[in-house]
């Protein structure tokens, strides 16, 4: 598999994020979680959104509870605790796995094409990876990696 685009998701409200949707467009994946310590990065997303979707930036939160069951809630709940804490507008998945036998397929391919420090895996919550304008990775980003930190390789793939 050569890029993102025949890779889908649920939304929290159930409806299929196709990423084919997105061609074209730069796309930030984040694994996300409501009670983490990583999880202010919630404001520096949502003023990236703010800053650069009318310029081709697609953001998709994936909520998930496998670090530390930091993501405990319903989708109802991570709605909530998104949108009252932080004004998060951008796309929000149904919680998914990132690692493990049940791993979503999105992750797989990310972590194949983007390995960390840990090869294979993931490490924690608000591991970022950055895909271009082709649907190929370009960037993945470490959890301790603020937003503002990714924003000069985003501007550089809006290019």
């Amino acid at each position: 598999m050569s890029n993102i685009y025949s890779f889908s998701v649920n939304s929290l409200q159930g409806e299929e994020i196709n990423f084919a949707d997105f061609e074209g467009q730069v796309i930030l994946v984040v694994n996300t979680a409501s009670k983490c310590g990583f999880t202010p990065q919630y404001e520096g997303l949502q003023k990236l959104h703010e800053d650069y979707s009318e310029k081709g930036l697609v953001i998709v939160g994936c909520p998930c509870n496998q670090f530390g069951g930091q993501e405990p809630g319903d989708a109802s709940a991570i709605s909530a605790g998104c949108l009252i804490n932080y004004g998060v507008d951008f796309s929000v998945t149904e919680k998914v796995e990132v690692n493990g036998d049940n791993a979503h397929p999105l992750f797989n391919y990310l972590k194949q094409a983007l390995p960390g420090m840990l090869g294979n895996k993931i490490k924690w919550n608000f591991t970022k990876f950055l895909i271009g304008k082709d649907g190929i990775p370009i960037k993945r980003f470490a959890p301790q990696a603020k937003p503002l930190e990714v924003e000069p390789y985003i501007q550089a793939a809006l290019q």
